[in-house]
């Protein structure tokens, strides 16, 4: 028997493998919520999720040069203004999908939240 072979074989058994690597006391939840109705709402949290922790990264790196002193006056307004107006567009977003800011914090399970 080729690998390949093997491995489909085996693969008919995976379903029940996961069900007795879930500990007893845990119930069995679904990772993902698949409702073609809030197909809308569930990208959009996706994607908030997503541009939050990239402002976040922005942000830091912005302090990290603020303190490093290679951004002149200009820049350092521009920046807080930029990061202010983004925090606006954000906060608007998350009400237009009735999310609120722990929803944008993802748990990654053993990785800890995401945020």
């Amino acid at each position: 028997m080729s690998v390949c072979q093997a491995v489909k074989a085996d693969s008919h058994y995976m379903g029940d493998f996961a069900r007795l690597m879930t500990p007893a006391t845990e119930p069995c939840r679904p990772r993902l919520k698949l409702d073609p109705e809030n197909v809308k709402n569930g990208l959009g949290h996706l994607v908030l999720t997503i541009v939050e922790l990239l402002r976040q990264l922005l942000e830091r790196q912005a302090i990290r040069r603020m303190e490093g002193g290679s951004l002149n006056e200009t820049e350092i307004e521009n920046l807080g203004i930029t990061f202010m107006r983004l925090s606006e567009e954000i906060d608007r977003l998350k009400g237009e999908f009735g999310l609120e800011n722990e929803d944008l914090n993802l748990d990654l399970g053993p990785l800890g939240k995401l945020l």
